[in-house]
């Protein structure tokens, strides 16, 4: 969390095999176009790609515009039954670009004084960055985005597998 807020040319999230992990501003683009793409989540979520529980917690950050973990559970009614598809959910949204990390906060008493440990803060990916990362990602397209991707990759380790490396691109 310390990055998030110390500086501002990089994204830390849910993004490669599930697990956290960085992704430098230049390469967001790129992530972006071929996760994601021009796609919306509400047809993603008409199409069965998204779940129910995603959609609430995409709908909340469309409304709040940035909230902490525990506000997102409180607002969306999620329970302790609902923690593993909560957490899914959440993960599942990071992975597709739909939501970023984007701070911490603690949670306030009545009195307004805060208490506890710091719970990680959401904001729409599209927002995480400034506009020119979203609108450069909406130019690039998927083949471009995922060969590029791809390229670096084998530079960086040319015996990579090669399934392994189509997960990381894909999600």
């Amino acid at each position: 969390m310390r990055v998030l807020n110390e500086k501002n040319d990089i994204a830390y999230g849910k993004f490669f095999f599930k697990k956290s992990g960085y992704i430098a501003k230049e390469w967001y683009p790129y992530f972006y176009a071929v996760r994601r793409g021009n796609r919306e989540l509400t047809e993603e979520y008409e199409e069965g790609k998204i779940g129910q529980h995603a959609r609430i917690i995409y709908e909340l950050l469309c409304e709040y515009k940035e909230l902490p973990l525990h506000l997102i559970k409180k607002y969306g009614g999620f329970s302790k039954e609902d923690k593993t598809k909560f957490d899914n959910a959440i993960t599942e949204l990071q992975m597709k670009f739909y939501i970023a990390m984007c701070g911490r906060a603690r949670k306030k008493s009545k009195s307004g004084e805060e208490y506890g440990w710091s719970s990680t803060v959401f904001c729409l990916a599209d927002d995480f960055f400034d506009e020119d990362i979203i609108r450069s990602a909406d130019k690039i397209s998927f083949d471009e985005a995922y060969g590029k991707i791809e390229e670096r990759v084998y530079e960086l380790n040319p015996q990579a597998d090669s399934r392994k490396v189509r997960k990381f691109i894909l999600g």
